[in-house]
């Protein structure tokens, strides 16, 4: 690679890791004082009595990582946990500030992505299984620690709070 064609400035690059090793590549590019963004899911896997969440990368085998090519590529290249930074005709292509911005603008305070339309209280919502389902409610709040929201039953001049699956609910228009 003529070095000569590298910009002498730090860019974000998608770093593509050896299989599994995307927190691996991420210690170890810290070490080399390489800032690094590790987009994760927090995902509910459920297997038959209920269900617990795990941790997977937004992009699997990839990380992004903020170095000067000119200087660094060699060392990002042969760190532990990468398989090879993305390139494009023996050259590292950069990516754009804005995508890692706007990714990161997805990341929720616990540090995970967020995937799907949060809801806030008193956004009006619909159930979409179950024995209620095509019922409308007001979402209240999201129960603690699990995958079930409060939702309040607005019916026949009665109202009544319901806990539900949250993957049971929608947006209403």
């Amino acid at each position: 690679m003529d070095s000569g064609t590298f910009s002498d400035h730090a860019h974000w690059y998608a770093v593509r890791t050896k299989p599994k090793e995307e927190d691996r590549a991420d210690t170890n590019l810290r070490t080399w004082k390489v800032q690094t963004f590790t987009p994760k899911l927090r995902e509910r896997r459920t297997s038959g009595y209920g269900g617990r969440y795990i941790c997977k990368p937004l992009f699997s085998r990839y990380i992004f990582a903020h170095f000067n090519a000119s200087k660094q590529l060699h060392d990002v290249n042969y760190t532990r946990g990468v398989q090879q930074v993305v390139s494009f005709g023996g050259s590292p292509i950069a990516v754009d500030d804005k995508i890692i911005n706007f990714i990161k603008a997805q990341v929720d305070e616990d540090g995970f992505i967020r995937m799907d339309e949060e809801l806030k209280a008193g956004d009006r919502v619909r159930i979409t299984a179950g024995p209620l389902e095509s019922v409308f409610g007001i979402f209240k709040r999201t129960i603690n620690d699990t995958d079930r929201v409060r939702i309040l039953l607005s019916t026949m001049n009665y109202q009544s709070h319901l806990s539900i699956s949250k993957d049971m609910v929608e947006k209403a228009n």
